[in-house]
């Protein structure tokens, strides 16, 4: 009797385990792969659990960083009497709709010599919008790009504007930061040199849920098969994660451009150490000057506000689910959180509105040295300005 139970336990046993598997491997079936691999699912499945999230996510800079050009959107940002763009007497580049699509088209002489058609858009639009075409498995940035300040079209950044040009490529590079994945093939084509193509079919647009909280499968896939657990599982929860961690998960795209990369940082997950895959150039904002654009964590990293605090992070003013971008107000009120028993002077007092407006005189907006745009018809170039994350006392600003 005693074999027999033993027996009956066992098959018992087995019975259960093959019942969860199956439950489990039913449940990894139905969800849709992904590029990137078996471990990750997708946003499309993150949304069926986190919908108000997602939604305000999808409207967020980071969410709209990339996307394909759909024409009906396009059309909005150009008219027939702002479409054209003059290099000189002999050279223009004007944005023209043809039968498959919207084009940036080059005129020399008043004849057609090359037209391109808008295929990628690279940046949420606050600022700007650059243009690329795919070009069998390479990818190109093209002319004109259009900039929120001027409400009209420029020449792209560190382009020429004594003429157009069409050649200039984008790596995968400039992906890591604009997209959540692109397949790449990279050839050795001598000692010093590869050639690297892209998969357009793979490119994951935006930065997406997994870019930031790590793959998702496993998590997605339990809590269908134990939806009274409302603890999350198998994700990364950036209140478990140490300050340095925090800072390198925004630091994959905000860290600047003055690193070396020494492996792809689609690779990276929420936890990783960022200096595996970064040479840091760890020049301090008072021993180097790094630019406005793209030096978020050093600037940050810089400031009184962030050496002085054990715990403050990119996270402290920014939560990435919310779409605020502009919201002074808002922002303002992080700032008195930590500086409620602030004094300012007689003269900072006279401006008023010290509550709703902290950043402009602490965060002020600054012309990136590395980015400039050339207007039609003016000898100058015209700044870029971004937002300061260097948090401190500006004299100029304040007096």
């Amino acid at each position: 009797m005693k074999g027999i139970k033993r027996i009956v336990v066992i098959l018992g046993a087995m019975a259960i385990v093959i019942i969860i598997l199956s439950r489990c491997m039913n449940a990894a079936d139905q969800l849709p792969e992904d590029a990137r691999g078996k471990a990750y699912t997708g946003a499309a499945t993150c949304i069926k659990c986190h919908k108000d999230l997602s939604q305000s996510y999808a409207h967020s800079p980071h969410g709209l960083t990339s996307k394909p050009v759909v024409d009906a959107a396009l059309l909005k940002v150009f008219s027939p009497d702002s479409n054209s763009f003059l290099f000189s007497a002999h050279q223009k580049v004007v944005i023209e709709k043809r039968d498959s699509g919207i084009f940036q088209v080059a005129y020399q002489d008043g004849k057609a010599v090359r037209a391109q058609k808008f295929d990628m858009q690279f940046g949420s639009g606050e600022k700007a919008y650059t243009y690329t075409y795919w070009q069998g498995k390479k990818m190109y940035e093209l002319p004109l790009s259009y900039f929120a300040a001027i409400q009209n079209w420029a020449i792209s950044p560190g382009f020429p504007k004594e003429s157009f040009y069409y050649d200039r490529a984008i790596t995968s590079r400039c992906l890591e930061c604009h997209a959540s994945y692109v397949d790449i093939k990279l050839t050795q084509r001598s000692t010093f040199s590869k050639d690297e193509e892209m998969e357009k079919g793979s490119v994951i647009y935006g930065i997406d849920c997994e870019r930031c909280h790590g793959p998702g499968k496993q998590h997605v896939v339990f809590h269908m098969e134990n939806p009274q657990e409302k603890t999350a599982k198998f994700i990364t929860l950036y209140k478990t994660l140490t300050r340095k961690q925090k800072m390198d998960a925004c630091g994959v795209c905000h860290s600047g451009n003055a690193l070396v990369a020494q492996k792809s940082v689609f690779g990276f997950e929420p936890g990783d150490n960022l200096d595996d895959y970064y040479t840091q150039d760890f020049v301090g904002f008072g021993g180097g000057d790094p630019d406005v654009h793209g030096n978020q964590t050093s600037m940050l990293t810089g400031s009184n506000c962030y050496r002085k605090s054990k715990n403050m992070t990119c996270q402290s003013c920014h939560n990435t689910h919310e779409n605020i971008k502009g919201n002074l107000n808002l922002y303002s009120q992080r700032c008195i959180n930590c500086h409620q028993s602030t004094n300012h002077s007689k003269t900072t007092l006279a401006k008023g509105s010290l509550s709703t407006n902290c950043i402009d005189c602490h965060m002020p907006k600054e012309s990136s040295k590395l980015i400039t745009f050339q207007q039609a018809g003016k000898d100058h170039l015209s700044p870029y300005r971004l937002r300061s994350h260097h948090i401190a006392i500006y004299p100029v600003i304040n007096k």
